[in-house]
């Protein structure tokens, strides 16, 4: 009786370890197109995928003002369309065809008061060196999708190197943690993206510290120094964002060159709206978002939106 009852003793209290562990490493995708909002339109940025992993740094070794420190490597690709993939005439074409293929890098740092920072790179290419026709052409044939043309016009092939600048700070959490303010910023100078933003997160749900949440990719661990606040993470999220356009390659060209077949300039403001929802266990996440955003191009083209689907999972 002795055995048994210590032998489910310490099957609970390994299933207790196991149930509350944090996980080192993430892996997994976010795929961006406009066909998600079933509005069957294939325009303007029509189509990215993203693939990323992550690693926890031990949290028993940092600064007491971090609470965690993470670094992040990706590669990803991004398709551009005018009004439609089937614009073979380039005096119609509204924006450029234009691909943007890259590997990247990421450190970032959660402070204790729920601050982030997060600094990376990317290097890559614009142009047919990005891959996009033959991206777009293999997803077309796939899913029974019409004929494109048009891709003969798109923007040269050009060097890609981007740095970029992230900075998130919590500003105001209820006292029932069900919702919460934070503010975002970024800042992006490189030869495809040049430019600056600002905007205010809202989330509502379940929710855990930013140092803890999936929306920040934070889950992983390595030693957990503060303990989350939920188990799972279920919340409603929306960020009105303002951003400032200095440079899109995609839109006006290389800029050492001036020779490609369409360019435009773009508009230097652009409003942006995205709301969704997420849900993620210890294990898993699971994001749909939805982005608007108001005309960014000097053209006949209108304004844009399209949908994020994003999957991650976690081991060690």
């Amino acid at each position: 009786m002795k055995q048994l009852f210590l032998t489910l003793l310490l099957l609970s209290l390994s299933g207790t370890v196991i149930y509350a562990q944090t996980y080192k490493n993430e892996f997994g995708f976010r795929s961006d197109n406009d066909s998600y909002l079933a509005q069957g339109s294939d325009r303007y940025y029509t189509n990215g995928l993203f693939i990323y992993f992550r690693h926890a740094l031990d949290q028993e070794k940092l600064d007491p003002k971090l609470e965690k420190k993470t670094y992040e490597i990706s590669v990803g690709q991004k398709m551009y369309n005018p009004i439609s993939g089937y614009a073979p005439d380039p005096t119609r074409q509204d924006r450029p065809f234009a691909g943007y293929l890259y590997a990247g890098g990421a450190l970032n740092w959660f402070y204790t008061n729920e601050s982030i920072l997060k600094m990376s790179a990317e290097i890559g290419t614009t142009g047919p060196n990005s891959l996009a026709e033959d991206g777009q052409e293999l997803l077309h044939d796939v899913v029974g999708f019409y004929a494109l043309d048009g891709w003969q016009y798109q923007i040269k092939n050009a060097i890609a190197i981007n740095l970029s600048a992230q900075y998130s700070r919590l500003l105001h959490r209820a006292s029932n943690k069900a919702t919460e303010f934070s503010f975002e910023g970024y800042a992006n100078a490189g030869t495809t993206f040049s430019g600056a933003g600002a905007g205010i997160l809202f989330r509502a749900g379940g929710l855990n510290q930013l140092f803890n949440s999936a929306y920040t990719n934070a889950v992983i661990g390595n030693n957990a120094k503060t303990k989350a606040l939920v188990k799972r993470e279920v919340f409603f999220y929306a960020k009105p964002q303002l951003n400032f356009v200095a440079y899109d390659a995609t839109v006006q060209g290389s800029m050492f060159n001036n020779d490609d077949p369409v360019t435009f300039g773009v508009k230097p403001i652009v409003f942006a709206q995205q709301i969704g929802f997420n849900y993620s266990s210890q294990r898993f996440t699971v994001d749909f978002g939805m982005i608007f955003k108001t005309k960014e191009i000097k053209s006949t083209a209108k304004a844009h939106q399209y949908g994020a689907i994003s999957m991650f999972y976690r081991f060690n």
